[in-house]
């Protein structure tokens, strides 16, 4: 697995409706957020989303050791990393169309992106010098480490919203950025050269309204939706001995692929009409209903940057050296062992504990605003959670 490879969450807390309401009804906003009264529920539809997606996230990086020795766990992996990350970037996208860059969304944007981004950088450079037995290998804050880059990322994605919200055609202009991007190497630079190429799909995000969440859940979208993920497999399998699956990641321009220059705009056009076909398809199955897993899609912050630890350590610790581990029933068993790591990670009571490193208290760094001052009257006015 690559220190760079691509595995995204949007951050814990975002999307919230009022129960039972449908989508065209939800109001999100992408940071802090003064409400009167009690707390907003959250909306189910995209913690539920949300969960879904780190599981492909999980699932994704136990394929990763098994493609070499099974074409259909290549094959998947392949399908998995066209759209799991497009979907977690649009979903930020839409999650941010609110910020406008005041001192309390800032401030809302260090704790959940910054300060994590800093604990986390350092603390797998650390880990990662044991489990690669690389003891010099240094800590730095402008070459994001592995999963850390998504943090970095979607940093600077929200700092540049009100940008795309003031442009007049905000998406071909990231699809050129992006087509751009990948001609010629960038640079390793707070993971630019990923985070130019995967903005479409925030841009898009900031773009999509209720409604358009509302036309892909409709019930006669879900049997065609199958017949895709079915034909994108199928597809995926073919690929699999003829093409790198680094173009999924875009973590590289096409000369360093091997490729020449001008397939880099054309792949990036060809992968983002691809990956909004396998989102949309995905996004239809997803329940809007409560179900057991809704209140982990809370956690999904948690379970993205802790399950990293376990997806290296696996590898150092030989987990993949058994024959019968790349094996149908071994990868099977690999899958669930990771689904079931990630679920365990976004539950609450690992919430608790790590709460200090992923959602750290941060008011102690800043000035008391007018909007964050006590207003002096039982029940009035606080900071909705999660926003």
């Amino acid at each position: 697995m690559s220190h760079r490879d691509t595995t995204t969450v949007t951050p814990a807390g975002t999307g919230t409706a009022p129960a039972g309401s449908p989508p065209s009804q939800h109001r999100a906003t992408a940071s802090t957020q003064v409400v009167p009264g009690p707390a907003k529920q959250r909306d189910a539809f995209f913690d539920n989303a949300k969960y879904l997606t780190i599981v492909l996230v999980a699932a994704g990086h136990a394929w990763e050791p098994l493609r070499d020795g099974s074409r259909a766990a290549a094959a998947l992996y392949m399908l998995v990393y066209t759209f799991h990350m497009p979907a977690f970037i649009v979903i930020s996208g839409y999650f941010s169309r609110s910020f406008d860059a005041s001192p309390e969304r800032i401030k809302r944007l260090v704790t959940q992106l910054v300060v994590p981004y800093v604990v986390f950088e350092t603390a797998y450079t650390l880990y990662t010098r044991w489990t690669d037995q690389a003891p010099d290998r240094p800590i730095s804050l402008l070459d994001p480490l592995y999963l850390t880059w998504f943090l970095a990322a979607l940093f600077v994605w929200r700092l540049t919203t009100p940008l795309w919200r003031t442009v007049r055609w905000p998406l071909p202009l990231a699809l050129t950025i992006a087509a751009l991007a990948t001609v010629a190497p960038i640079g390793d630079d707070l993971a630019l050269q990923r985070t130019l190429q995967f903005l479409p799909y925030f841009v898009l995000g900031l773009c999509l309204k209720p409604e358009h969440f509302q036309l892909v859940r409709r019930r006669w979208v879900r049997l065609p939706a199958l017949l895709v993920f079915a034909g994108g497999l199928a597809v995926a399998y073919w690929a699999v001995p003829r093409m790198t699956t680094a173009w999924f990641l875009h973590d590289d321009s096409a000369v360093e692929l091997g490729a020449p220059g001008w397939y880099g705009p054309v792949m990036t056009l060809v992968l983002f009409g691809c990956s909004l076909l396998l989102v949309a398809c995905f996004l239809a199955w997803i329940p809007g209903r409560r179900t057991w897993f809704t209140a982990l899609g809370a956690g999904t912050l948690y379970g993205y940057l802790l399950h990293g630890f376990v997806a290296q350590g696996a590898k150092f610790w030989g987990w993949y050296e058994p024959a019968w581990v790349h094996r149908p029933l071994g990868e099977i068993i690999v899958t669930a062992v990771a689904v079931t790591v990630v679920t365990v990670l976004c539950t609450p009571p690992v919430r608790r504990v790590f709460r200090f490193v992923v959602e750290p208290g941060t008011e102690w760094a800043f000035r008391r605003t007018a909007a964050t001052k006590p207003s002096g009257v039982r029940g009035g006015t606080r900071t909705a959670p999660g926003r």
